[in-house]
């Protein structure tokens, strides 16, 4: 690190910088990564819709330390009788209640109910989530899905508390819980971390999972200039991404996230 350091100092090339984070991402994007994140919670399921319900509902609490997040999402899936798809489509009101018992953070049992109720309207009457996603799409990128996503989630009775916990890119959001998600759906990992499940979308279009990890090396590494972490800032990483690889710019995230966490830069 101190000899790239070094390298930097001195004004890295664009073929330096690409090949520094393209040894990154071979170092970080491995299966070793799963035993530590999130994304664990879906890679326990085998059917299509309960990986993508497990995985939306964990993306929307993972934020504080992975060990917390991993926790309270195993709690979540306990809670849903580790059947995440049959308990959305077919749960009772009193199947609902018991879910009350759960927090996380600022995510609780109402907001729980609230994303059963939301993910059963998307899933018997919008075609599931991968159908929004895609049916949204605009100027080759994910953010009108995002912001579509938010308006179909409450078209529902809802709380008004609850609506906090989807964010909308158009609101100035970095959008980094639900780009995390569409990551995991869409981009096709021969390492197998990322499952790429979703066909509909191609992974060019997917936006960086931005939080302080990622944003601060990326400022280091100068292919980040806006200091504050929302959606502007998404707009500004795609392009640098995009300009590294274009077929697969979230791959770049393993190495962002990766050296935030794991390194000294």
């Amino acid at each position: 690190m101190a000899k790239f350091q070094s390298k930097y100092n001195n004004s890295l090339s664009f073929q330096s910088l690409k090949q520094f984070l393209d040894e990154k991402v071979e170092q970080y994007n491995t299966p070793r990564f799963i035993e530590n994140d999130p994304i664990q919670i879906p890679k326990k399921y085998k059917s299509r819709n309960d990986i993508e319900i497990s995985a939306f509902l964990t993306a929307t609490i993972a934020w504080g330390n992975r060990k917390s997040i991993i926790n309270s999402s195993k709690k979540m899936m306990g809670l849903l009788e580790n059947d995440p798809y049959r308990f959305v489509i077919n749960h009772s009101d009193k199947d609902l209640k018991s879910l009350l018992s759960f927090v996380h953070r600022t995510f609780n049992g109402y907001d729980f109910i609230q994303f059963v109720k939301s993910l059963k309207n998307i899933y018997c009457n919008h075609g599931g989530l991968e159908m929004i996603f895609f049916n949204h799409m605009k100027d080759n990128s994910l953010h009108n899905s995002i912001h579509q996503l938010k308006n179909i989630f409450f078209e529902i009775e809802h709380l008004k508390r609850t609506r906090k916990h989807v964010s909308d890119p158009f609101k100035g959001s970095a959008a980094k819980r639900i780009n995390m998600f569409l990551r995991w759906m869409v981009r096709k990992d021969d390492k197998g971390v990322d499952f790429g499940i979703w066909k509909s979308i191609n992974q060019k279009n997917l936006s960086c999972p931005l939080d302080v990890h990622s944003g601060n090396i990326a400022r280091k590494l100068g292919i980040l200039k806006r200091k504050q972490n929302d959606h502007k800032a998404v707009l500004e990483l795609d392009k640098s991404l995009r300009k590294l690889d274009i077929f697969d710019p979230v791959k770049y995230d393993f190495a962002l996230f990766g050296i935030g966490v794991n390194e000294k830069l």
